[in-house]
């Protein structure tokens, strides 16, 4: 089973700073879109920003000039810097990937989620 592995959340006082992490492991051949992704209480989940196999991105507009999606192909790892960070920006972020598996299988995958709380 391929699996995807978020690191780095936690709690940070407003105007901070956090670097969350994404590495898939597993049988996989390829990787296409990544992304990252947030859910708050009682909303829908979100898109933050994704970004394509040839380094294309896309940001929700509450990001843009805050967040920066960034991936390494050779560690299987979409990455997600988060600076001036507000409030509003408390949730559980997860990553997703397009992944298609050794055996050929093409499908999305989503991490179990890491926490990130913005509070003072």
């Amino acid at each position: 089973q391929v699996q995807l592995v978020e690191s780095g959340g936690g709690l940070v006082q407003p105007g901070g700073s956090l670097s969350l992490s994404c590495a898939a492991s597993g049988s996989i051949f390829s990787i296409y879109v990544m992304g990252w992704y947030r859910q708050a209480p009682g909303k829908e989940r979100e898109l933050v920003a994704h970004i394509g196999g040839g380094g294309s991105t896309d940001y929700t507009d509450s990001v843009k000039g805050r967040f920066t999606i960034s991936r390494n192909n050779a560690k299987n790892t979409v990455y997600l810097q988060m600076n001036s960070l507000k409030p509003e920006d408390t949730a559980v972020y997860y990553c997703n990937a397009d992944v298609t598996s050794s055996s050929g299988y093409r499908a999305y995958y989503w991490g179990q989620g890491t926490q990130v709380t913005v509070s003072s």
